[in-house]
């Protein structure tokens, strides 16, 4: 099944409704040394990634809302996750982002504030640049308002020194991230149309200067390159194809897939496949479920789970697990709106 990208309407998002690592390349290389010496638990270094993105968190936090653990006692969300096996945190970031709660916020200041609570929390750090004024995934890639009319050489300036100023923010809250994905869910490519995929040059050469940037800033790291639907392998293969044969520059391949239980195993397969074929790591930077099928959506966590193991992927991320309604009317989290407490969803982190 195809996920569809949350679509900025007025008080609703429509999400998703879907859907041989070599160990010696320097993307592994790079990932072990993101471990080793950022912002991660000393246990990360060896062990599975269970991540989340809450990047909604600190706008639901501003109106309000709290949430309270299985038990039903108030506690502070961090707190909450780290008690099922939570490691990592994915956040997003938007370049002039509107005052929406739910479709704007997210600039590089309000991430950086919130991920100092991270690291403080003993949590790493995914960093998910949009590239974007609002949601950027994979049918939309629209530029930011003040990059629509550049030419191509005026956009990669405009990337470079964009990416080389956020990271230096992140850097100066002593908040590096250890995974920064340039791009989210860049199937169709990157600012379009100039970084479009029909133009791999162009669209590898606005990758580059943000992946140069980023190392610039914070060599170790990780630079992910995220694709969604993996299930969809022909268009796996026509991203990577373009961007390897124009110099493409990555250390991880990293995915979006809201499969069901019975299609994880092949879906990620897929993963794994498209990983070996450019000698790259990969992970699952995205994972969800229907918040009123807690069951199936559990059992799809935990399978997603064990086939990432079992084909060597580093991790997954649920994807704004903590939102509640009336924040959102995005119904693939995995909280209880009525009761702000976690569904049994959550519970498939603790089971594989």
């Amino acid at each position: 099944m195809s996920p569809q990208p949350p679509t900025p309407v007025a008080g609703r998002l429509s999400r998703r409704t879907l859907l041989r690592a070599t160990t010696a390349t320097a993307g592994a290389i790079a990932t072990a040394v993101a471990f080793a010496e950022l912002d991660t638990p000393a246990e990360a270094a060896a062990s599975f990634v269970k991540g989340v993105d809450i990047s909604w968190a600190p706008q639901m936090e501003a109106r309000g809302y709290s949430w309270k653990n299985a038990g039903g006692q108030t506690q502070d969300l961090l707190t909450i996750l780290k008690g099922y096996g939570i490691t990592a945190v994915r956040l997003r970031t938007f370049v002039n982002p509107s005052n929406d709660p739910a479709n704007g916020h997210c600039s590089i200041n309000e991430v950086a504030a919130f991920a100092k609570r991270v690291k403080a929390a003993g949590m790493s750090i995914m960093l998910d640049y949009m590239f974007g004024d609002t949601w950027n995934s994979v049918g939309v890639q629209n530029p930011p308002a003040a990059w629509r009319s550049m030419s191509y050489s005026q956009m990669r300036t405009a990337m470079g020194t964009y990416v080389n100023q956020t990271m230096t923010v992140m850097r100066n809250n002593d908040v590096l991230p250890a995974w920064v994905q340039i791009g989210n869910e860049i199937n169709s490519g990157i600012c379009r149309p100039v970084g479009s995929v029909s133009n791999g040059a162009q669209m590898t050469g606005l990758l580059n200067a943000a992946y140069d940037q980023v190392k610039a800033v914070s060599p170790n790291s990780t630079v992910c390159i995220h694709l969604a639907q993996p299930q969809k392998y022909d268009a796996m293969t026509t991203f990577f194809s373009r961007f390897a044969a124009s110099g493409g520059k990555w250390d991880m391949s990293v995915f979006s897939s809201y499969g069901s239980a019975d299609l994880a195993p092949g879906i990620v397969a897929n993963m794994k496949k498209i990983s070996d074929a450019y000698g790259k790591p990969f992970l699952q930077s995205e994972f969800g479920g229907r918040v009123d099928r807690v069951s199936s959506t559990q059992a799809s966590l935990v399978a997603y789970i064990k086939a990432l193991k079992a084909n060597g992927g580093q991790g997954i991320f649920y994807w704004e697990p903590e939102c509640m309604s009336p924040f959102t009317g995005y119904n693939m989290g995995a909280w209880d709106s009525s009761s702000k407490r976690p569904t049994a969803i959550m519970n498939g982190f603790t089971q594989a």
